[in-house]
């Protein structure tokens, strides 16, 4: 193969990479009217592509913005979201100069923390990022479905229309704040493409607000699929959600009401809701509430380990010495103390050992420390130190992303 050069996307290429990533995902060419309503939000900024005589052959991307992490606390977040390689250059070392470049650049920013959903999970563990929130999906049959008598009520629902929903979501959702760790900020640039042109008058989704005592505390996006077929004639509508968020259980409570009162409807079906979302529980009859699925969600990489550590709180547990590798980002390497008073690095001897992208997998909960180490993710060199990890890193809510990027 000829020798490709690694480098940060210039303004005049961010049509041929976007269509690069078009192409590698297997979507339709971008037109001249979708580029104009898109492209703005395919800034060059954090941007690296792969070129072959001039011609780009791979692409990585990242927007800056915010993630919780278990105490309350935001960090600085690179959010990965537009990696893709032209199909007759892959398996060839592209990807891997890719992330390497982007990884370097986000650990001189003193980014702690990068993510990405991944669309292909064995490719990324490589580049130290680890599957740290899992999410559900959920199936609800209806007319069946009912909420029991003490489910909290209160407040109203009303729909909104495509210009309100486009110019009032951004505020709400910034409103709503972060509720769980490994939720995201989204900047001004998420919402054109993610949102807006699904809402938006051009779109088919649906828009519903909650209201309650304060004002709007909730909101859920969602289409409707039609399920009819000549075989089955009557089959009820399906409605799919893509979006729900709430400020508080009677918002949440009330957005679930409302959903499962729409007529004409056979199921309700959502897609990347929190694993510990008490929805059955909220039924009369709990099986008329089905998982279909859970998968990985949101997957985690530490780019400065010291910092990420020590920026989360610890439930309360002996202190725990852990030793992390890191082989892209080499001084992440080391000794870390954890406890409750947080975290530091030290030379004492370590009694869990586990690269990053395990210590990724950990951080923000969903993994205990006993699992990781019956799937031989951590190495134990004191076996009491498991249980005392287990108790320092737990949280109380399961973390969860809730937003596509």
């Amino acid at each position: 193969m000829t020798a490709f050069d690694v480098r940060p996307v210039t303004e005049d290429e961010r049509r041929p990479t976007y269509d690069l990533l078009g192409r590698a995902l297997h979507s339709n060419r971008v037109s001249d009217t979708t580029w104009a309503r898109v492209g703005e939000s395919w800034p060059a900024a954090h941007k690296f592509g792969v070129f072959e005589r001039g011609a780009p052959i791979g692409i990585t991307s990242s927007f800056d913005t915010g993630i919780a992490v278990p105490g309350g606390r935001v960090l600085p977040l690179a959010a990965v979201d537009g990696v893709g390689v032209r199909a007759d250059r892959t398996r060839r070392g592209v990807l891997s100069a890719l992330m390497a470049a982007q990884l370097a650049e986000f650990a001189e920013r003193g980014i702690p923390l990068a993510a990405l959903h991944a669309s292909e999970p064995t490719i990324y563990g490589r580049f130290g990022y680890g599957s740290a929130a899992l999410a559900k999906t959920v199936r609800v049959a209806r007319p069946a479905a009912r909420l029991h008598d003490r489910v909290p009520s209160g407040g109203e629902v009303r729909m909104l229309t495509p210009e309100e929903a486009v110019k009032e979501i951004p505020g709400l959702y910034r409103r709503i704040g972060l509720t769980r760790p490994g939720m995201i900020e989204r900047p001004d640039l998420w919402w054109p493409t993610t949102h807006d042109r699904h809402v938006g008058p051009d779109g088919s989704h649906v828009v519903a607000v909650h209201s309650g005592p304060e004002g709007d505390d909730g909101y859920v996006v969602y289409d409707t699929v039609d399920t009819r077929t000549l075989d089955d004639p009557d089959a009820g509508a399906v409605l799919k959600v893509r979006d729900l968020h709430a400020a508080n259980p009677v918002a949440a409570a009330g957005l679930w009401r409302f959903l499962l009162s729409v007529d004409l409807v056979s199921a309700v079906h959502a897609r990347h809701r929190p694993v510990d979302e008490a929805l059955a529980a909220m039924l009369t009859d709990h099986r008329h509430a089905r998982t279909l699925d859970v998968e990985d969600d949101l997957w985690l990489r530490p780019v400065d380990v010291a910092a990420a550590l020590d920026a989360r709180t610890y439930r309360a547990a002996e202190p725990v010495v852990l030793a992390v590798t890191d082989r892209i980002l080499a001084a992440n390497t080391g000794h870390y103390e954890v406890g409750p008073d947080g975290a530091r690095r030290t030379d004492a001897a370590a009694d869990l050992a586990l690269d990053v992208d395990t210590l990724g997998m950990l951080y923000l909960g969903q993994w205990s420390a006993t699992a990781l180490a019956q799937a031989g993710r951590v190495e134990v060199r004191d076996p009491a130190a498991v249980a005392r990890a287990d108790e320092l890193f737990t949280t109380v809510t399961a973390p969860w992303n809730g937003t596509l990027f």
